[in-house]
């Protein structure tokens, strides 16, 4: 069964997903990678609002390829989700409950998903262009000078993700 969820997600349907239940995204998705991700947590210290409303939103860890003729966005795959977690603690505890990658995750991520009642969503790797026709809207958001690492506001219907860990702990990962 799949479970079709739209942005911007309310706490209960966060909530509600479990691990390793594959669910369809519709909605606004945020791309930023690691230098998006520094910038933001840059302005959270300084006391700044982030670049975009975190609440109900996602975050997905990719950097769009620019457009080929004729279509929305080139390829946006998933990047692997590590790199990130030296950032996601604090954009979870700011208000950031649901992210999008690939690959495991930090304890210290694991736990901020726990207490703030988060989840970690999978999408698979090397399907970019597959993913690239789930878009049917791309807007700069901003930190244009980063080229394909700005954060881009992404217009997406039915975009096939895995739910890898849960608000509960629950992780489709085995944990050694």
């Amino acid at each position: 069964m799949v479970k079709h969820i739209s942005t911007p997600l309310r706490d209960e349907t966060i909530v509600s997903l479990r691990a390793g239940e594959r669910v369809l995204l519709s909605g606004d998705v945020f791309t930023a990678r690691d230098a998006a991700h520094k910038r933001i947590t840059a302005l959270l210290d300084k006391g700044e609002l982030p670049p975009f409303e975190f609440d109900g939103q996602v975050v997905y860890y990719a950097g769009p390829c620019p457009a080929p003729p004729g279509r929305v966005i080139g390829s946006v795959g998933p990047t692997t989700a590590r790199r990130m977690d030296s950032y996601a603690p604090q954009l979870i505890e700011s208000g950031l409950k649901v992210m999008v990658g690939k690959g495991e995750r930090s304890s210290a991520v694991i736990e901020a998903i726990c207490k703030f009642g988060g989840v970690y969503l999978s999408a698979v790797g090397g399907t970019g262009a597959l993913i690239s026709q789930c878009v049917e809207k791309s807007e700069l958001v901003t930190f244009d000078d980063l080229d394909t690492e700005a954060v881009y506001r992404l217009q997406v219907r039915d975009l096939p993700l895995v739910v890898a860990i849960d608000s509960q702990g629950g992780c489709i990962y085995e944990r050694r």
